[in-house]
């Protein structure tokens, strides 16, 4: 049995996040055509942009490593995307929907952010300074974006969530 060491799992979590950051991409604009808050609609769009920023970063860190960018199937992202998507079916024209689309994001945000985290941890113990400050500018972003989220839900769109569909 091939030993596996800090490097393995480093490379294994970063094609993860990079299957993960493919399939959020492309789920963005789906889920921006679906907001009804002009709000939300803005805070997606602005992401998917954002998330082409990202992959071009993960791209780095790949060659940092000497690998090549590659993703690796990600049942977690693709349950939190499918939760998404069964939200957008299942409350489609209603006021919580978007409370629902928000509360999909956050959980796909909250996943990056652990990601993102650990990886720039485990980049730092590896020695790999490069990568580092690249996860970091993601982390940060990632973590804005949550934060983002949070005020538009505070704003209004929890409360338009609690009103009578019409």
């Amino acid at each position: 049995m091939t030993t596996k060491t800090l490097d393995n799992l480093f490379h294994d979590t970063l094609k993860d996040v990079y299957y993960a950051e493919k399939k959020i991409y492309k789920s963005l604009p789906k889920m921006a055509k679906a907001a009804q808050s002009p709000d939300l609609k803005a805070a997606f769009t602005t992401h998917r942009e954002e998330t082409e920023g990202q992959i071009a970063r993960l791209e780095a860190v790949f060659e940092i490593i000497g690998k090549k960018s590659q993703g690796k199937t990600c049942p977690a992202i693709d349950g939190i995307l499918e939760e998404g998507e069964e939200i957008m079916e299942d409350y489609k024209g209603t006021p919580a929907l978007d409370a629902g689309l928000l509360a999909a994001a956050q959980a796909v945000e909250h996943y990056e952010i652990s990601r993102y985290g650990t990886l720039k941890r485990w980049a730092e113990v590896l020695g790999l300074s490069d990568a580092v400050k690249l996860l970091d500018e993601t982390l940060k972003q990632e973590s804005k974006t949550d934060s983002s989220l949070t005020a538009i839900a505070d704003k209004r769109v929890n409360a338009n969530a609690m009103k009578e569909a019409a």
